[in-house]
Formats: structure tokens, sequence, C-alpha cells
């Protein structure tokens, strides 16, 4: 799993940072987060590939998170896109991307299918992972997501199953799934051979909001939680006043969540150098770091 920052800026883009847009790319699938005006020139530039298996998810209706879907359709239509593209977000995405399509007029070379969040919840399942949303703390309807992989079977002792005679195949399939299996007149339980699940990953994304008791909870023990930090302490008044966080405010709900790294974004563009959020965030978590366009991380299994 890899994580690629494909816009950090807050509102307004710099020279050296695009609008809201974060890129997961998990084996063949590519979940997207938010798409600020201009995001596909560094989705192209992440060399993500514009046919493969994505979905695309919204958190809210504010233009640097969303203005940039426009582009990134008619870019994947050029470019000959035709693999289904899943979008979720609330009810006014729909008519958003209908009513643009209409009245800009470009044709899409794939099927488009919007998927309307109405509630808190489970967004999507899939065999092995799914995702989840939370109502944030901001001046519109907002959501922050999750997304959470099922745990991993434990790690399979091949040497173990060997020396009781049994073959390779079936047998060891069931073993592997948690079944147990009678085998030449022996109960061989599947924890004798496979031990114990392994930990699964989960990733926690902000979009834009306050802090909340309801996001700790929601951001609860995630590997990698990736939260605004709009505004320095100094400026904690503008946060109120517009529904962001501050730097540290964002490393304190990291901390209560027991997350293991967080991961600050959105900088307002007064900071031409955020390092003075990353100081503030490193006074109160220890695994902080800034997002920048771009930056490619690697998310491995702990166990």
């Amino acid at each position: 799993m890899k994580i690629i920052f494909l816009g950090t800026s807050a509102a307004i883009p710099t020279s050296s940072r695009g609008l809201s847009s974060i890129a997961i790319q998990r084996g063949g699938e590519l979940l997207l987060f938010d798409a600020g005006e201009g995001m596909q020139r560094n989705f192209m530039r992440a060399r993500l590939g514009i046919n493969r298996k994505m979905k695309l998810f919204v958190t809210h209706m504010h233009a640097d998170h969303c203005v940039g879907i426009l582009g990134l359709l008619q870019t994947m239509s050029l470019l000959g896109r035709t693999k289904k593209l899943h979008i979720y977000g609330e009810p006014k995405l729909l008519e958003f991307i209908n009513q643009n399509i209409r009245i800009i007029n470009f044709g899409l070379s794939f099927d488009l299918d919007i998927h309307v969040i109405y509630k808190e919840g489970l967004v999507v399942k899939e065999s092995d992972y799914q995702v989840s949303c939370c109502r944030s703390l901001h001046s519109i309807l907002s959501y922050s997501f999750c997304i959470e992989e099922f745990d991993r079977p434990g790690k399979f002792n091949v040497e173990k199953a060997i020396s009781l005679g049994i073959p390779k195949g079936e047998l060891f399939g069931k073993l592997q799934n948690n079944e147990d299996i009678l085998f030449n007149g022996m109960n061989i339980k599947s924890e004798q051979i496979v031990g114990p699940k392994r930990k699964a990953r989960k990733i926690g994304i902000s979009g834009d909001t306050r802090p909340t008791t309801e996001l700790e909870r929601f951001f609860s023990d995630s590997d990698i939680l990736i939260f605004e930090s709009t505004y320095s302490q100094n400026n904690h008044e503008n946060a109120v006043r517009t529904f962001h966080s501050t730097a540290i405010e964002a490393a304190s709900l990291a901390k209560a969540s027991r997350t293991h790294t967080l991961f600050l974004t959105h900088f307002s563009s007064r900071y031409q150098d955020p390092s003075v959020l990353l100081s503030e965030a490193k006074s109160i978590h220890d695994n902080v770091e800034l997002a920048e366009d771009l930056k490619i991380i690697n998310v491995p299994y702990t166990q």
C-alpha cells in the first residue's frame, strides 16, 4: 500500500502545492480522496495510470476539494479510459457532476457510477477492506473517511504441515482459512498449523474539520492519520471561525486516538515554509510528518 499526496494546499494553490487530493494505491486499485482544481496534473506526474480500478471519495463540496473532478474526468476520457469509475459523496455531488457535464458538454469514454452518501457508516465493503465515513465539523456538510483492511490469516507453518504428512492443495487451503480437518484419522486444528491473525492496516483522512471527540473515536488506532493543519496556534481564532484545525489540535487528536503516525496537510498559503506547523505538532505527538505534493509513503504491515 502506498499513499501519494497529489495536492496539499488549502483553498489557494501555491507554486509548490496544488489543491487537496490524496491517492492510495492498494494492489491494482487506486483510491482517491478529493480532487482539487488541476489535480490531474500531479495525477499524471505520479504515473498512477488512468485505466485501473478506481474509486474517488469526496469529503465535501468546497471548490478546492471537488472542482478538479471535472478536469480529471475529461483528461481520463481524452486518454481513453474504459473502466467504470465509482465516485462517492454527499447528495450535491451528483447534481454538480451531472449538471457540469451537461453544461460543458463533454462525453465520457467510460461509465461513471456516482454513489450518494446519506449518513455516517459503511461506504464500501470489498473482500479484504472497507471504507467508512464519519461526519466532520466544517462550515458545510462534510465527511472524514477511514480505510480499514480486514485482518490477514496467520502465518502458515508449511514445515509442520508437511511433517504431519498433509499434502499440499485443498487441505492446506482449509487450514489457512481457519478450518479444522480430518486427515489419516487425526483431527488437525487450524491453530496447530496457522499462527494468530495478523493485524491489518488502517488509514484515516480528515478532510476539512474542527477536531471532535467523534473523530477521535473514528480514527482510533490508525496506522496513519492524514489530518488537516490549516493554521498554527497563533491563528487559532481563524481556525475556529473557518471550521479548520491547527497543527497542535491535529496532533492532540492523533495522540488521543492512539494514531501511530500523523501527516499534516491542507496548509494555508500564508505558510511558505510550514515547518512551524511541524514543530508545534511534534510538541504533542512523537511521529509527525509534513505532506508534500508528490510525496510517496509506503505503508508496511506491522506483523
